[in-house]
């Protein structure tokens, strides 16, 4: 039954009403909310505000390296230290490592550029911090909804965004509601703030809808894969950070990170651009050949992998930034691209952006106003320091896109030479052309890669990684990898390109098997899927679509 059918059947919705509703428990999401609740406090008046989340409970879906800079936190909650955030392990050292396949040559300190100075910051878990951070959101009075995912946007008659619908629950694998049916309910809010995280489902209907990148850089996106190690106590260096280049990588913009958490703890993983050309190439076996690397391999080995996960994050470059505000509500965090990828970090910038949208949003409801353009909040930014630090990176990944040697250079002169002159920002600013997909190569221009097997100690097989992340979904309820056309896996993606579908995706939902009548065809495996968005980035059709399962549903990541 299609969604028309189920409401005019089974409706209508329950409704109910709020100030602020805010779709995602994220750094972003949980700032706007916690700010919210503290301008309230402060200034007077009452502001109700709700959090959705499509994870089992907040910080579930939620991974990042992470190396986190708590400016932002010192804004939002400046006692943060005395209240419990986990913030427990600050930063005591930085290696920057180029590799190649059997050594490994250490940037001297001097020459380090200043996006990777981490003095100051500290080794976390952001889905630790993100738990920590919905409790005191919800001590000050948010309503959060965890296990209740945003499927749908509603818009009034003027076409504003007048809040969002939860999606159907109890509906089988047949589209016919069974047992458990539950219809979704509306959550309606003079303003709807969108909090998604990088390639937000609907963020991009709202993109697309309101023309918000028009006249902006296509968006660029990485895909990271990330794992939690416990070592042996003689190898751990708590606040260690570890950042690489070079090796395995030849012709794709990447590099690895490892981390030292206290605890005996090492959260590591390898990003990679998913701009990347040859078709053949899969991120989630670079990694696993990446930490056999003697360089990675020294701070593992004879430890145990107890955590697995990816997702997708942008590249952060303030050109591609779209109009981040509609009638009726906006974009923040990643959701909206703010993430820094020089420094490899977004919460601080998903948590400042929250701030700023929530004094916009106080203001607006303080002032009687609702279902309009919060131009404060794009105002504030351009004043903010986000925005000026984002600026001075603005070129990072662009000049990668002319080589390693290119972008090696170039971030040395933007990011090391410039500062010592009184530079703070390029004098200079490149742009993109093309989105991620479209570099896709045809497989008949590429050379095939053979990767090692797994070894169960250092390395993986996927199956076997997508174990440990806990992922789950309802087994009778439609696929949410959704396809447009369902011949053109195998008619443009296997023939023109080789797959590439099932070698992109780190969670092995993807692959190609042979029907009985001996044609090949794309199986979905959608109970693997990790959320990671990379095939609604990468496909290079876009013929695959990525909506919302039923809430609760995906990865349950603890420590990550």
């Amino acid at each position: 039954m299609t969604a028309p059918d189920l409401l005019a059947q089974y409706g209508p919705r329950e409704s109910m009403e709020y100030d602020v509703v805010i779709v995602g428990g994220g750094p972003a999401g949980l700032a706007t909310a916690i700010r919210l609740k503290q301008l309230a406090a402060e200034k007077g008046g009452e502001v109700n505000v709700v959090v959705l989340e499509k994870g089992s409970e907040p910080g579930a879906h939620i991974l990042s390296g992470a190396v986190m800079d708590p400016r932002a936190m010192n804004e939002l909650i400046p006692n943060w230290k005395e209240l419990g955030a986990p913030l427990n392990q600050p930063v005591t050292g930085d290696d920057i490592l180029f590799l190649n396949e059997n050594g490994a040559t250490r940037t001297p300190d001097w020459l380090v550029p200043r996006t990777l100075h981490n003095h100051g910051c500290y080794v976390i878990s952001l889905s630790n911090v993100v738990k920590w951070m919905a409790q005191h959101a919800e001590s000050l009075g948010v309503e959060i909804f965890p296990g209740f995912s945003a499927a749908e946007v509603l818009y009034d008659d003027q076409g504003r965004v007048r809040g969002v619908a939860t999606g159907d629950m109890g509906i089988g694998k047949d589209g016919q509601p069974h047992d458990g049916f539950q219809l979704g309910m509306e959550l309606v809010g003079k303003y709807t703030i969108f909090a998604e995280g990088a390639r937000g489902h609907l963020g991009k209907q709202l993109l697309a809808k309101y023309k918000l990148a028009d006249g902006k850089d296509p968006q660029s996106f990485a895909i990271g894969i990330k794992e939690l190690w416990e070592i042996p106590a003689e190898k751990a260096k708590p606040g260690l950070v570890v950042h690489t280049a070079g090796w395995p990588m030849t012709d794709a913009f990447g590099g690895g990170f490892l981390y030292h958490l206290e605890g005996n703890q090492v959260t590591l993983g390898f990003v990679i651009g998913l701009d990347y050309g040859n078709p053949y190439l899969s991120p989630f076996e670079e990694m696993q050949r990446w930490k056999t690397h003697p360089a990675v391999r020294a701070h593992i080995e004879g430890g145990k992998r107890i955590g697995y996960g990816a997702r997708a994050i942008n590249n952060g470059t303030p050109q591609a930034l779209p109009k981040t505000v509609f009638p009726g509500g906006a974009l923040i965090g990643c959701d909206a691209g703010y993430l820094n990828a020089a420094r490899i970090k977004g919460s601080h910038a998903a948590i400042k952006s929250g701030m700023l949208c929530a004094d916009a949003l106080f203001d607006a409801l303080k002032a009687g106003r609702s279902a309009d353009e919060l131009s404060a909040y794009p105002e504030a930014f351009e004043k903010s320091w986000l925005n000026e630090e984002l600026q001075q990176t603005r070129n990072f990944k662009l000049w990668f896109k002319k080589g390693h040697l290119v972008g090696n250079l170039m971030t040395g002169i933007e990011q090391w030479l410039l500062p010592k002159l009184g530079v703070q920002s390029p004098p200079w600013t490149l742009h993109a052309t093309k989105a991620d997909h479209e570099y896709l190569k045809p497989a008949d221009q590429c050379t095939p890669i053979s990767y090692p097997k797994p070894d169960g100690k250092l390395s993986f097989d996927r199956l076997s990684s997508v174990f440990i992340s806990n992922t789950n979904h309802e087994e009778n309820q439609p696929a949410h990898l959704t396809l447009k056309n369902d011949s053109v896996p195998v008619s443009v993606n296997l023939a023109k390109f080789a797959g590439p579908e099932s070698r992109y995706c780190p969670a092995g939902v993807y692959e190609f098997v042979k029907s009985d009548d001996g044609k090949d065809r794309l199986q979905i495996n959608a109970q693997n899927c990790v959320h990671c968005k990379t095939c609604d980035i990468k496909d290079p059709t876009q013929n695959i679509v990525w909506i919302t399962p039923e809430g609760g549903g995906g990865p349950n990541y603890a420590g990550m």
